[in-house]
């Protein structure tokens, strides 16, 4: 809803700039900040109300209900007004109760003297008038109900819930939501047609190969021919019996095909009877040595003359074929050649494995697509991979090393950053394409997408700012300064309703610090902030309290409805905030040095943590400081990230983006290494984690990863310290 108006007032703003109506314009912002309707946004109508409430304004509370009332609810049918009557009788309550349990009993009693005419005559009043004389209302059976959590609590979602309805119910409101919905339909079809246009092209320049392929099939040769170099004694054996036995059911078309083949394809152990004998035919009919039947099948296999004649027998050599036998027998060595080609290798092998018993010790040469989707248990049996990776692509845009790569919430749209501040935007499916390049002139240190709508990014850079760019645009909307004592922005993350986001803002780190009698160096703590910023105003909302004293954040991360953000600091300690009350709800020491990454788990009840120290825990939210689990990782998997070179070369990069990532049912996670992404299976006890699939790929250790599960198919994205993105497409098996 707040999006549909917000568009609208976005183009009006970009018509009357073009028209070049400036004044009209400066009207029309003054208007907006002072629009009491707040955009047709619910939560900021209700942030209103309470606003109003905690500064005791009730000659304001009562106006703005009156404007909502003449504005909105008089619009109503009669059958609603019972509704809007308790609606406003909840909000003084509400009201009234706020009053007592701040201590501000001058307010209460003035409330009923400048509502005592007002309220006197109404039944639901009645009661209320002692309130200000009680010494405890909170105990007091008439108005305990009324002071507890889940009352207000559920008058706030009411009246949210009242709001929401009656926007959506609204004429005006729902033109503004079908142009809305115009909008997104046409951009999806301008993608589908994008995403058609390269299929298209992808398949032009397919075309040719496939015509080549289809003009070669008569000269391919066989699947048992082409793996015969895989084949054991045994095998060759059972494929030339085989061979044999199909011959003699066959004789005419065997004998025919002859011919019209090369001498490879066709070579049984016996040439039949009343044909005639020659060289070739005599050296593929000798049994040798598995070496030696291979050499004669690689250097005695000519293709036939096109002068050739076949000799069917039982006819003379001298009769002349006519046209009706000659396409039949083209029809016949049409259904020999297809019958022949159609022998699938993997039969033959399995067939002779069943058949002839190996030696002690040997293997198979030859694997199967099934035996690539299992693997070996301890006990010798197969176990079937959580996995299978499909395929895996690069991604070489970038030329140093990343320190984000993000999947935006679509899993359409991938923006990595690397260390000299520029910025890939770009596609994968179906083909890969780079969409935006921007070029920061100030270091950037920060990346997240918007979660609404999902084309923005927001951008944090080392001099205090914080950017919001339109990916399809192709510009910045806004530029927003956060505070010049605290110039690097760490870390950002945007709500899941896309209404506000947090910033994690961080003096300069010290240049060197004390040491210690060991002689190591003492790391100094760095000052920093919390911030949560409002996104559709661009301003800042609050500033959160940090304790034990202002400290460096280096990750955030929101839960699925945004009512709970859990950082990491570098003081070690994790702290778990209540959104709806802006404040910190617990917070324990998780770490020896700072936490490099947190995120939550995917029933939310834990939140897992890497840290400075190399440990990877699993922490129970609902009983602070306790550890559920705790998992070891190599140091690869950790940072200190160390990438060396020729001459004493070292590059040594410090964790920035997400060190692990979760499968869509939180049973797997995706962690670095150094030599690409590697998956574990997260087990209960203490079998601790498993590693089922690595996925390879990269000559530079992987600093950061991610894991879409927007798709059918999973898609892993490891960045690593040479630029290189790998992106793996993943199929889930499931097991029933």
């Amino acid at each position: 809803m707040g999006s549909a108006v917000e568009r609208t007032d976005d183009l009006v703003k970009e018509y009357l700039i073009y028209r070049g109506f400036t004044n009209t314009l400066k009207h029309l912002d003054a208007d907006i900040k002072a629009d009491k309707e707040k955009g047709f946004r619910v939560d900021k109508i209700i942030e209103q109300l309470q606003l109003f409430i905690q500064s005791y304004d009730l000659p304001a509370l009562k106006e703005y209900w009156t404007y909502l009332d003449r504005r909105l609810f008089s619009r109503l049918e009669d059958v609603y007004r019972p509704t809007v009557n308790k609606l406003r009788t909840s909000l003084f309550r509400y009201y009234l109760v706020y009053t007592v349990q701040s201590n501000r009993i001058e307010k209460t009693q003035e409330f009923f003297q400048k509502q005592a005419v007002e309220l006197q005559g109404q039944a639901e009043w009645r009661d209320w008038f002692i309130l200000p004389f009680v010494p405890d209302p909170g105990q007091n059976h008439t108005f305990s109900p009324y002071f507890s959590r889940q009352w207000a609590d559920t008058f706030l979602v009411s009246l949210h819930n009242f709001l929401s309805v009656l926007f959506h119910s609204m004429h005006i409101l729902l033109v503004l939501l079908s142009f809305d919905s115009e909008v997104q339909r046409s951009s999806a079809a301008q993608e589908e047609n994008e995403l058609l246009r390269h299929t298209v092209f992808a398949l032009q320049a397919e075309q040719p190969r496939l015509r080549k392929d289809e003009e070669m099939v008569h000269h391919k040769l066989p699947p048992y021919v082409q793996n015969m170099d895989r084949l054991g004694d045994s095998e060759l054996d059972l494929v030339s019996s085989q061979r044999n036995v199909n011959l003699a059911s066959q004789p005419r078309g065997g004998f025919f095909l002859s011919t019209f083949l090369p001498q490879g394809k066709w070579s049984p152990a016996k040439p039949p009877q009343g044909a005639g004998s020659s060289p070739t035919q005599a050296s593929m009919g000798r049994r040798d040595t598995a070496a030696n039947q291979f050499q004669s099948v690689k250097s005695k296999d000519p293709l036939p003359s096109k002068d050739s004649k076949p000799v069917p027998s039982g006819a003379g050599t001298n009769d002349q074929p006519s046209s009706h036998s000659r396409q039949r027998r083209h029809q016949d060595h049409e259904k020999e050649r297809k019958a022949l080609l159609s022998k699938p290798p993997v039969q033959s092998t399995e067939r002779s494995f069943d058949t002839e018993p190996h030696p002690e010790g040997a293997a198979d040469r030859t694997e199967s697509p099934t035996n690539q989707m299992r693997g070996t248990g301890q006990g010798g049996g197969s176990v079937e991979q959580p996995f299978i990776k499909l395929s895996q692509e690069e991604y070489g845009e970038h030329h140093s090393c990343i320190m984000h790569c993000r999947v935006d919430c679509s899993g359409r749209r991938v923006a990595s950053l690397d260390i000299d501040g520029v910025i890939k935007v770009w596609s994968f499916n179906p083909l890969m394409q780079t969409k935006a390049t921007i070029m920061s002139k100030s270091p950037l240190l920060s990346l997240e997408w918007a979660t609404k709508p999902d084309r923005l990014l927001l951008l944090g850079s080392g001099v205090g700012t914080v950017r919001l760019y339109d990916t399809e645009a192709k510009k910045n909307l806004y530029e927003m300064t956060i505070d010049e004592a605290h110039p690097r922005i760490l870390s950002l993350a945007c709500s899941p309703s896309g209404t506000s986001f947090v910033c994690s803002a961080a003096a300069h780190s010290p240049r060197s610090g004390s040491l210690n009698e060991s002689g190591g160096r003492i790391s100094v703590p760095v000052s920093g902030q919390l911030l949560l910023w409002d996104t559709k105003t661009v301003k800042q909302q609050l500033q959160f309290s940090l304790e034990p004293g202002p400290v460096a954040i280096n990750c955030t991360a929101f839960n699925h409805n945004g009512n709970l953000l859990v950082t990491g600091a570098a003081d070690g300690i994790i702290r778990l905030f209540d959104m709806q009350r802006y404040e910190s709800a617990m917070s324990w020491k998780a770490h020896e040095g700072e936490v490099y990454s947190v995120e939550f788990s995917y029933d939310e009840n834990t939140v897992f943590s890497i840290g400075e120290d190399g440990k990877f825990i699993q922490w129970n939210i609902h009983r602070s400081g306790v550890k559920q689990s705790e998992y070891s990782l190599p140091q690869d998997a950790t940072g200190p990230f160390v990438l060396s070179g020729y001459s004493g070369y070292k590059q040594v990069q410090v964790p920035r983006g997400r060190l692990f990532a979760f499968d869509s049912e939180g049973n797997h996670v995706l962690t670095c290494s150094s030599t690409g992404g590697l998956i574990y299976r997260l087990n209960d006890g203490e079998s601790g984690l498993e590693s089922v699939l690595p996925l390879g790929g990269h000559k530079a250790p992987v600093v950061t990863v991610d894991w879409c599960t927007a798709m059918d198919c999973g898609t892993c994205l490891t960045a690593s310290m040479d630029g290189k993105i790998k992106l793996s497409t993943l199929l889930a098996q499931k097991s029933y």
